[in-house]
């Protein structure tokens, strides 16, 4: 694995790419996330928990990164339309969900960005 460099977690350095994306998703952990979430000032409450869980769990479902369509279902079925929108994700993501919602869940670099769309 070719870092261009490392997170710092624990003691431990955890290779990621030039933005900030964790090359290997399985060393993702809740330490991990909470180090991501300060970097990009995103504060860890229950719903940004709650976002990426999703994504989390998606991911190992499924093994592909939940486009953002797939989170407002979610969410809908959830808490109904009320927190099913794009501007409640963006309140909580405020560069988007690809950018910040994902690489805070441990994912790689979104190879498409219409995860925001």
């Amino acid at each position: 694995m070719n870092a261009d460099k490392v997170l710092e977690v624990n003691g431990e350095a955890i290779p990621v790419d030039k933005e900030g994306y964790l090359l290997d998703p399985s060393l993702w952990n809740e330490q991990v996330a909470e180090v991501i979430a300060r970097q990009e000032n995103i504060a860890l409450t229950e719903e940004v928990w709650e976002v990426v869980n999703f994504v989390r769990e998606h991911f190992e479902y499924h093994q592909c990164i939940p486009e953002h369509r797939k989170l407002l279902q979610e969410l809908r079925k959830r808490h109904g339309k009320e927190k099913a929108t794009r501007k409640y994700i963006y309140n909580m993501f405020p560069y988007g969900y690809g950018q910040q919602a994902c690489k805070i869940a441990g994912m790689r670099v979104p190879l498409k960005l219409l995860l925001d769309l």
